[in-house]
């Protein structure tokens, strides 16, 4: 499981970082945080395949995170795209996209559903068999929410129980794993919770989007679990002022929730393009004194969940 950082830029791009677009590779399937213009070029370079996008989660909608989804869209669709699509985004999403898909001629057939979030509360948005995505309100200038992906393990057999009790290798096995009773050939019935263990824990990973700095944010982030957070740093830690004027995070704000959060590594992004020298945001990392493990995110860098390492990766 990688995270592949396509873009980590702000609201300007520059030669060295894109539009912010974050992708989740989990299981041959791609999750898509943010899509920002140029975005599907970023993947040309890095191991991400547009196709196997299923599900994108859009934080907010100025255009720095957007504007990447109409020609990625028509893409997937020149490349003989035919199954739906999900998008996921605040209210005023569908007026986007069907505004985006106005523009020109394109030969869109596959089916694109959107998904819009209007809670003033964390809510979770998907639950399927693999994992867990929420979404939690945070505060910009316009409507954003953070994302959390939460991974779901499968209970553990507990082999030694199951003979004990007189468990065969084979289906019955299957079965037991899989939450359902099995009777024995003596007519004794076995339950799960017989045998079962419980789940190991799942990765659990949430990114910001843009935002100023919110403590209730960073308490959800420790109910739940979660090891990773991916926080917009848009400046250094001198410019707080313009950062409550943009309402955006420092490095210092970033710190702090990752602190609440409790989580093992900080991943920041969404850099100003005021920074073509990110040594001050060096500086501060190293000047931490803390436990966790800040990370400043760059174009084209993978971050392998299973690892805990990050790398950068760009294909021929």
């Amino acid at each position: 499981m990688r995270l592949v950082f396509l873009g980590t830029g702000a609201a300007v791009p520059t030669k060295k970082r894109a539009h912010v677009s974050i992708a989740l590779k989990i299981d041959g399937e791609v999750l898509l945080f943010d899509c920002g213009e140029n975005a599907q070029r970023q993947m040309m370079f890095t191991e991400v395949s547009p196709m196997k996008i299923n599900n994108i989660f859009i934080s907010h909608l100025h255009g720095d995170h957007i504007l990447g989804i109409p020609g990625l869209l028509q893409s997937m669709a020149f490349s003989g795209r035919k199954e739906g699509i999900n998008i996921y985004g605040p209210v005023g999403t569908k007026d986007m996209i069907i505004h985006a898909l106005s523009i020109g001629y394109h030969g869109i057939n596959f089916k694109i559903n959107v998904y819009e979030i209007s809670s003033k509360d964390p809510i979770k948005i998907i639950d399927s068999e693999k994992f867990e995505i929420y979404a939690f309100p945070v505060k910009h200038s316009v409507p954003s929410y953070a994302y959390i992906f939460k991974e779901k393990k499968k209970p553990r057999l507990d082999m030694n129980k199951a003979k004990a009790l007189g468990v065969k290798v084979g289906p019955d096995l299957k079965r037991l794993k899989e939450g359902i009773p099995v009777k024995l050939e003596n007519g004794r019935v076995i339950n799960p919770e017989d045998v079962l263990l419980p789940p190991k824990k799942g990765i659990c990973i949430a990114y910001s989007g843009d935002t100023i700095p919110i403590e209730e944010f960073g308490k959800f982030l420790r109910e739940l679990g979660c090891r990773v957070l991916i926080h917009e740093a848009t400046y250094d830690s001198t410019l707080k002022e313009n950062a409550i004027e943009t309402l955006h995070s420092t490095i210092e704000d970033a710190i702090k929730i990752a602190e609440i959060a409790g989580v093992e590594t900080l991943i920041l992004t969404h850099i100003s393009a005021r920074y073509d020298d990110i040594s001050i945001y060096e500086k501060e990392v190293k000047e931490y004194k803390g436990n966790i493990n800040i990370v400043v995110a760059e174009d084209f860098m993978v971050y392998d969940l299973k690892k805990k390492t990050h790398f950068i990766s760009i294909l021929d």
